[in-house]
């Protein structure tokens, strides 16, 4: 019998002011038993970037092949958004893009090291798919003071994203490139 999911409790005071957004959010995520705590973490920070009524992680979690880490829905039900996380193929990204009208990517990875598998792929719009990518060293100072229930104060200013854990601040950029140059 397989491990089941670990279930983390985030509380966020997320303050975008790029995009004029003030929230505080309450998330239950299910951690996969093959997820690492760099991807959960960007599962949830994608989710603080990406935050507009109608975001909701996928219901099957990261082993649903089907659907992508998080959507956004609008009121009639209809995707408008496909938010993928990690480094997904370009047949995913190629559904993706020709059934959302906006597709985004977040990721731990380095845009060379996505684009070097993806080269020569067949994706739709691809220079329309927007990449943001998260440190290492964020990522894993973030990793270090992970707990099952966090409180976690984030903010946006002028493209850089403030974390506040435990009294610790950690800062990066936020960087968007599209997917394929053209």
């Amino acid at each position: 019998m397989g491990l089941g999911a670990t279930l983390y409790r985030f509380e966020i005071a997320l303050s975008d002011t790029d995009r004029g957004v003030y929230e505080s959010l309450e998330l239950r995520v299910a951690r996969h038993p093959s997820e690492s705590g760099p991807f959960l973490i960007v599962r949830v920070l994608a989710y603080c970037l990406e935050h507009a009524e109608g975001i909701a992680f996928s219901k099957g979690g990261i082993s649903d092949t089907d659907e992508p880490a998080l959507s956004i829905h609008d009121l009639t039900g209809l995707r408008r958004a496909w938010i993928e996380v990690g480094a997904p193929s370009a047949e995913r990204l190629h559904k993706a893009s020709k059934s959302c009208p906006r597709v985004a990517l977040y990721t731990d990875r380095t845009i060379e090291l996505l684009r070097t598998p993806l080269s020569g792929e067949r994706i739709h719009r691809g220079n329309e798919i927007l990449v943001t990518s998260f440190p290492q060293p964020f990522l894993r100072a973030l990793e270090a003071k992970l707990e099952r229930t966090a409180r976690w104060d984030v903010s946006v200013s002028d493209g850089h994203m403030y974390v506040t854990v435990s009294g610790e601040s950690f800062d990066c950029p936020i960087e968007r490139v599209p997917l394929l140059e053209t």
